[in-house]
């Protein structure tokens, strides 16, 4: 396989609902800038490919009539919907169809537009008899599963609360941010609303409205349109498709996120990814997510997530800075979520994330969901 390394990035602003635009003007507005980022245009795009999760909004086969906003007419386009990974999955399908070389020049899109549905549909699909009752939403399993990882790990409702601080001062320096709270405190996030013990409502992310593309192009392309491109070093998924009620200790084992670090980090070669890794923009739908992930992705010894938060390691001017975009916790247009993941890691390494650009990044992961069966995991580097 060749190399491949996005060249241009593009999103639109995200809020909670973009009466504004339908669906397919949300893609235009997003894979428009990504172009104009990469200083190309739809003339020469080779293929495009679809992230959305049309569960969550009731309608089927959206990529038929949006994907003419992205400029999908008369091109090879596919769509991927794997829930929370949908974004992640995406950015991994364009790369590899670039780096294959079927492709020179690839566009990824990635949008939800959650106003118009409910997360709640989708999980009617979980099993009516045992498990309807504990996840009967987002909500529900989490609490499910965060509070088998906090008897286990021992993390405190105030450790959590400090990422969702952390996360929505980011998303002050964001301008396309959906949650900009920089004045956020601890004891606000413990007295906000109690929606599934312990998760409080400024501990989870918002539904948001928005889209996210980015643009691929391969090794002798990419250097002629772009002056620091943001090449893959590592693409991993691990998806598995086990019956809900089987997966023991949920939060705290993350198995498949944890296969999926390891065998990214064998490939580019990090033995301490705290030390190796300039920045990180992982997929925390819900605060407690985000000290699970520091153990899993090997940020940390197990049971010391909190500990990390504690010391201000993951903060924007730490040893780690993870989400200074904000992360999910701040916007979730889901099918965008995880494109947004890889193109805010890609600014960073590109020096084009502006207010919340991270001094010399020159190494960033990106993750995708991590939840229960479905974990995507990329890394890119400023070096090919």
């Amino acid at each position: 396989m060749r190399r491949a390394a996005i060249i241009g990035t593009g999103q639109t602003k995200h809020a909670k609902a973009h009466d504004d635009m339908n669906q397919a003007e949300l893609v235009r507005q997003a894979a428009t800038r990504a172009l104009s980022d990469a200083g190309i245009t739809f003339r020469e795009v080779d293929a495009v490919v679809l992230a959305n999760m049309e569960l969550f909004e009731g309608r089927a086969l959206p990529e038929m009539w949006v994907g003419a906003g992205a400029g999908g007419y008369l091109k090879p386009a596919i769509k991927i919907a794997t829930g929370g990974t949908s974004g992640t999955s995406a950015a991994i399908a364009g790369y590899h169809q670039c780096a294959s070389g079927l492709f020179d020049i690839v566009l990824v899109v990635g949008w939800e537009k959650h106003s118009e549905g409910a997360t709640q549909t989708g999980m009617a699909m979980v099993d009516p008899l045992w498990d309807r009752n504990v996840a009967s939403g987002a909500v529900g399993n989490f609490a499910l599963s965060i509070s088998q990882y906090v008897a286990e790990r021992g993390v405190t409702p105030a450790q959590a609360a400090k990422v969702a601080v952390k996360a929505r001062r980011n998303a002050a320096k964001n301008p396309y941010a959906h949650l900009q709270i920089p004045d956020l405190t601890v004891e606000q996030v413990l007295r906000s609303p109690m929606l599934a013990d312990p998760v409080h409502r400024l501990d989870m992310c918002p539904q948001s409205d928005g889209a996210c593309a980015l643009v691929y192009a391969a090794q002798g392309v990419a250097e002629k349109l772009c002056a620091q491109p943001a090449w893959v070093r590592a693409a991993v998924t691990r998806h598995d498709q086990p019956y809900i009620g089987d997966l023991d200790r949920r939060l705290v084992t993350m198995r498949t996120l944890r296969d999926a670090a390891r065998a990214a980090y064998h490939q580019v070669g990090i033995v301490e990814p705290r030390k190796q890794i300039d920045v990180a923009e992982i997929y925390e739908p819900v605060s407690y997510a985000e000290l699970a992930w520091y153990e899993a992705l090997g940020f940390c010894a197990e049971g010391k997530a909190g500990e990390l938060i504690d010391e201000g390691v993951t903060e924007m001017n730490g040893e780690l800075p993870v989400n200074p975009s904000g992360g999910v916790l701040s916007s979730n247009p889901v099918g965008a979520s995880g494109v947004l993941r890889v193109a805010e890691a890609a600014m960073q390494v590109m020096g084009r994330a502006g207010a919340h650009q991270i001094a010399d990044a020159r190494v960033a992961l990106a993750t995708g969901y991590g939840v229960y069966a479905w974990s995507d995991v990329m890394i890119l580097s400023a070096d090919t």
